[in-house]
């Protein structure tokens, strides 16, 4: 499965930072909104709105596979272990908080801004 990436450009009136909130276990908790059964897998942009990560995925949202793709779609982006995403909240709904266990919030702003940096 392939995953894009396709985020507005730094300096949009919202910033991926605005989706992000640390924990004091040393993890950071995620606020997306979920597109299933989306052409493409990855990481749309953000709803300005909502002040939440747009994630489609091509999984329909039943059985939970919608949200078995939004773990991967984490993982495979961040090249981080399966086992260290997780949804916390919002299981039966396309507002969700998707917790990565071992990263502070600065190290996922960086990898997330470096992805930004290599959008056309």
């Amino acid at each position: 499965m392939r995953c894009y990436l396709n985020l507005p450009r730094k300096g949009s009136a919202v910033s991926v930072a605005s989706c992000l909130t640390s924990t004091l276990d040393g993890s950071v908790l995620v606020d997306v909104e979920v597109s299933p059964q989306s052409r493409r897998s990855g990481i749309k942009g953000i709803n300005t709105w909502r002040s939440r990560l747009s994630v489609a995925v091509r999984a329909e949202a039943r059985d939970g596979r919608a949200n078995q793709a939004v773990l991967h779609v984490f993982s495979r982006l961040l090249d981080i272990d399966a086992n260290r995403v997780s949804i916390v909240a919002g299981r039966r709904s396309t507002l969700k908080s998707v917790r990565i266990e071992r990263m502070d919030a600065e190290a996922l702003l960086q990898r997330l801004e470096h992805l930004l940096e290599g959008l056309p």
